[in-house]
């Protein structure tokens, strides 16, 4: 085992592989609870059943589909980074493709399995690169930005503490509301822990706010603490059943939403792949070994989860807390991996994850992701433009794939104007193309 995983090589053993695999877990683990709220749409009210995904379902989903990612990222490519099901592409899932464009999830599990076949495919082809390289850092950068503003608000939002108004669109929400006030404490009590620096802080926010909401009569307690693990039929191959009715395929929303998730997946994997391996020392010369495999696992992980029943899996920038406690090779992953195994059997815990609960986990997740902003050359005009509507516009419109088309329409257009044609690449004008078509038609339709 330690040969296998050149244990010797890496400076690295037993102890600090498992406490690693152990620690990332923990960071990440939020998304069990998280993700099927997210997928069961659970805080909108009036929703037809039909538009829910079945919680108990995607909560297994979400499980193996980690455990596929994680054994696949570990054993085969050798890495301390686990995969799960995305933020902010569960987000995309939920509110724009199925309550915006009204699509059946089923199609958008359909949507989330081709998005994963392609990202194979360009992996393998060695096409992926070329797409990533031809984006300019800046737009890269704005979309992880607007996906963080986006969830955040998605999270203040269901926990009311952001309400609409007829006035002014949203505004403060009811603050003597005692779902609102564990929903702001579980917030601060998360803030403090990740200043602190307590390795799993978002997890531990959520379940100590869970505790208080149980204490103060908020949250009904959970019947039962270990069951029987739900059933994963209701939303099993469903990702299939659009073979059946083609025509459902061949429209503009449905190239928009597998556009989306495999571009946001694009950068979401690489981002984290090379923020993690540059942190665990395995970056030389600029070139990270063993790419192409970390790379199949997180599309092999995402055709997985598309049909057992979840959005698109991507690898989790969490595992970072796994390598800073001393992770260094891929039993790290294989230990979350049996992590995420034995979560199966905990399932009745998830009763207890209102939008209080989860609204800590988003918005620390947004924090995280707009923080990506410090790297925008704002000072010109040219970038700032593009990147700013890119990220302003998901949140203003409720929808991730608005705010990209919007940035990467501007994008030419600015960088024209200001006499730097040479620096656009020629696929940034078939995007160009793309994008316009998708607001002439998508919208029209």
């Amino acid at each position: 085992m330690k040969n296998y995983f050149k244990f010797d090589e890496l400076g690295t053993n037993y102890k600090r592989e498992i406490l690693g695999g152990l620690t990332t877990f923990l960071s990440m683990a939020y998304i069990l609870a998280v993700n099927p709220a997210m997928l069961s749409l659970k805080d909108v009210p009036d929703l037809p059943d039909a538009m829910r995904m079945d919680a108990g379902a995607v909560f297994v989903a979400t499980i193996l589909a980690s455990i596929v990612g994680c054994l696949f990222m570990g054993l085969i490519a050798n890495y301390p980074i686990a995969l799960a099901p995305g933020m902010g592409l569960n987000a995309f899932f939920a509110f724009t493709v199925v309550l915006t464009y009204g699509i059946p999830w089923q199609i958008g599990l359909t949507g989330v399995l081709f998005s994963g076949l392609i990202f194979a495919l360009l992996t393998m082809s060695g096409w992926r690169e070329t797409i990533i390289n031809a984006i300019p850092f800046e737009l890269k950068m704005a979309v992880s930005a607007g996906i963080g503003l986006f969830i955040t608000f998605v999270g203040l939002k269901g926990a009311g503490i952001v309400a609409p108004s007829k006035a002014t669109l949203v505004t403060i929400g009811n603050i003597h509301d005692p779902h609102v006030l564990l929903a702001v404490g579980g917030i601060v009590i998360t803030v403090i822990l990740m200043a602190r620096k307590v390795p799993g802080s978002i997890f531990i926010g959520m379940m100590l706010t869970a505790i208080f909401g149980m204490i103060f009569g908020l949250i009904d307690p959970p019947k039962q603490i270990i069951s029987q693990i739900p059933s994963v039929e209701p939303t099993f191959g469903k990702a299939f059943e659009a073979f059946q009715d083609p025509g459902q395929l061949l429209t503009w929303h449905f190239v928009a939403v597998v556009l989306t998730f495999l571009f946001i997946d694009f950068f979401d994997t690489a981002g984290t792949l090379v923020a993690v391996a540059n942190q665990a020392g395995f970056v030389k010369d600029n070139k990270l070994p063993r790419a192409g495999r970390a790379l199949f696992a997180d599309s092999l992980a995402t055709m997985t989860g598309a049909v057992f029943g979840t959005s698109t899996t991507t690898s989790y920038i969490e595992s970072s807390a796994g390598v800073a406690v001393g992770a260094r090779t891929g039993f790290a992953s294989v230990i979350t991996a049996l992590c995420f195994a034995l979560a199966l059997f905990f399932s009745p815990l998830m009763a207890v994850v209102t939008s209080a609960v989860t609204a800590p986990a988003l918005v620390i997740v947004g924090v995280l992701m707009v923080s990506n902003l410090s790297k925008i050359e704002w000072d010109r005009f040219e970038i700032a433009v593009p990147a700013f509507l890119t990220m302003i516009m998901m949140p203003l419109t409720y929808s991730i794939a608005t705010g990209i088309a919007c940035g990467f329409i501007f994008y030419p257009i600015t960088m024209i104007m200001a006499g730097r044609r040479k620096e656009i690449h020629p696929i940034m004008y078939v995007l160009f193309i793309v994008f316009v078509l998708y607001f002439i038609f998508v919208q029209h339709s």
